[in-house]
């Protein structure tokens, strides 16, 4: 489906932007599922791997949730022996992946790839390139909304 745009509405482009998330989220809902998880776990195990040690409030942060609801995720994936909590400094508890949760997390990244082909695939790496800067440039432009 190509479409030839002269004049975007913002209404419509940024609901262009949700549906294609909404898309992503979907598919990778049921796909994830194929190697026994969910979206926000992968997410999580993903965070957990890019920060290793970091404490739930940071990774709540890295995965748009709140504390409480990244506590009650990390708890389920401690239960399933994704992870373990380790003492900190002060009262801090440090994240990390067990080998299982890496399996978890390698299984979700092919999952995860897949998608993405089939989304950003047919994209020249210049048209990616463009895109990534736009969304950076958006991204610096609200940074001060919330």
């Amino acid at each position: 489906m190509s479409v030839e745009v002269e004049s975007v509405e913002l209404e419509v482009l940024g609901r262009a932007i949700k549906q294609v998330q909404y898309r992503h989220h979907r598919t990778l809902e049921v796909e994830l599922a194929r190697v026994g998880t969910t979206l926000a776990q992968w997410d999580a195990l993903r965070a957990i791997a890019r920060n290793v040690g970091a404490s739930a409030h940071d990774l709540a942060l890295e995965t748009f949730q709140s504390d409480q609801a990244f506590g009650t995720l990390a708890n389920r994936l401690y239960a399933q022996g994704w992870i373990e909590r380790r003492s900190g400094r002060g009262r801090r508890i440090e994240h990390h992946l067990t080998p299982t949760g890496l399996s978890t997390l390698e299984a979700g990244r092919k999952i995860a790839n897949s998608v993405l082909v089939r989304s950003f695939g047919s994209f020249a790496e210049p048209e990616r390139i463009t895109l990534l800067s736009l969304l950076h440039r958006i991204l610096e432009q609200t940074e001060q909304m919330v």
